[in-house]
Order: C-alpha cells, then sequence, then structure tokens
C-alpha cells in the first residue's frame, strides 16, 4: 500500500517510521498514494482534506482545532464521492476511555470534570479528545462538564476524567507514553478506510465498532 504523508512535525515522522516498519511504500504525492494521513496545523487542514478530495485520494485526519468547517467539508466529500476518516484521539485506549466516562456518567450522580495535559506547542485548548469525552457525558446526564487544559513540557497526552461524590471519587485515567499509539491507530485506520473501498466520512467509532 503507498501512503501519502501530509506534515512531517513529530506525528508525521512517527507515523513515517512506523509505516515503513511495517512494509508501507511512501508516495511521492497524493495522485500515486492509496490513501493520506494528515497531521498538521488547524488553519491548514481544511485546505489538505480538500486537495485530498480533489485527487481522489482517502485522507486520515489526525490534526485537531478544525471542526468548525467539518460540516461543510462532509457535504463536499459526499457530494464528491470522497473518503475521510478523522479523530482527535487514534488511540484505542483514548476510545476506551470515552466509552467507560460515557457509562460512568450514565450510573453516576456526582460532579464530573476533566483534565487534560498536553505538550507546550499544542494549539488548541480544550483538546478535540476532551470534547469528545465531554460531549459523550452530556449525552447520557444533563448540565455541563468543564474542562481544565494544561500546556507544559513534553506530555503527549494525559485525560482525566474526575466523578466526585460527597463519601467517594473515580478518577478515569489515559496516559500516552509514545506518540506511536498515535500512529499505530492512523495506519489501522487508512487501512480500514481503503480495504473496502469505503467512500463517505467516518470516525474512530465506526473502525471500533
Amino acid at each position: 500500500m503507498r501512503l501519502a504523508l501530509i506534515g512531517m512535525g513529530k506525528m508525521g515522522r512517527a507515523v513515517k517510521s512506523l509505516a515503513e516498519e511495517r512494509g508501507w511504500a511512501i508516495a511521492a504525492n497524493l495522485a500515486s498514494a492509496d490513501v493520506a494521513i494528515e497531521f498538521t496545523k488547524p488553519e491548514a487542514a481544511p485546505a489538505n482534506i480538500r486537495a485530498c478530495v480533489a485527487a481522489g485520494c482517502p485522507v486520515v485526519v489526525g490534526t485537531t482545532g478544525w471542526y468548525h468547517e467539518l460540516p461543510a467539508i462532509t457535504a463536499e466529500i459526499e457530494r464528491e464521492g470522497g473518503a475521510m476518516l478523522w479523530g482527535p484521539n487514534f488511540s484505542f485506549g483514548a476510545q476506551v476511555l470515552l466509552a467507560l466516562a460515557a457509562e460512568a456518567a450514565r450510573l453516576l450522580d456526582t460532579d464530573v470534570a476533566i483534565v487534560e495535559t498536553h505538550h507546550a506547542a499544542k494549539k488548541d485548548a480544550p483538546s478535540g479528545t476532551a470534547r469528545e469525552i465531554a460531549k459523550a457525558i452530556i449525552a447520557e446526564r444533563s448540565g455541563g462538564v468543564p474542562i481544565t487544559s494544561v500546556r507544559v513540557g513534553h506530555v503527549p497526552g494525559t485525560h482525566e476524567v474526575i466523578f466526585d461524590g460527597v463519601f467517594d471519587q473515580i478518577r478515569l485515567v489515559h496516559q500516552v507514553r509514545d506518540r506511536k499509539v498515535f500512529a499505530e491507530g492512523a495506519l489501522m485506520a487508512a487501512e480500514w478506510l481503503i480495504r473496502d473501498k469505503r467512500r463517505g466520512v467516518f470516525t474512530m467509532h465506526d473502525l471500533l465498532t
């Protein structure tokens, strides 16, 4: 399989390294690629996605902070018969955390809060993952979910969901130790997207279910 990499920052380099280990060929351009993986910046992602659609290249998008354009881009992809899988977090562990948080919200009548910590260079706050967790919790109960964002050092990503009751407390924590966990998920998403020549817009939830 031929993979186009859009963005060669920390995540792009992690994807390239793991892809080459697993026998993927790195394509020189979108026209010669079977699928693309995009990890860039919020302001660049929409144009990159549209370029993939124009080239007829399915794309996996790991950039966050551009979701205000998601409805318009979804409409374009569906109109053009393109394919995209997007997600704020490609770690399977993070997906499990999201599911556990939703179930805990359904079962518990307590205060709830989210604390997320990322490296100092991460631009969007709260993180896309924290927003998705909050959305999952709100779907199970009324009221908002406060999110505290910490940007410090070189932390790849930590998300903590706190359910605080009168007499006890439950903490759900997902801590990334290596960015390769995101790279692995992105490659699995890319393979899933092109395996059956899927068309449309998908998320990690579609892959897992």
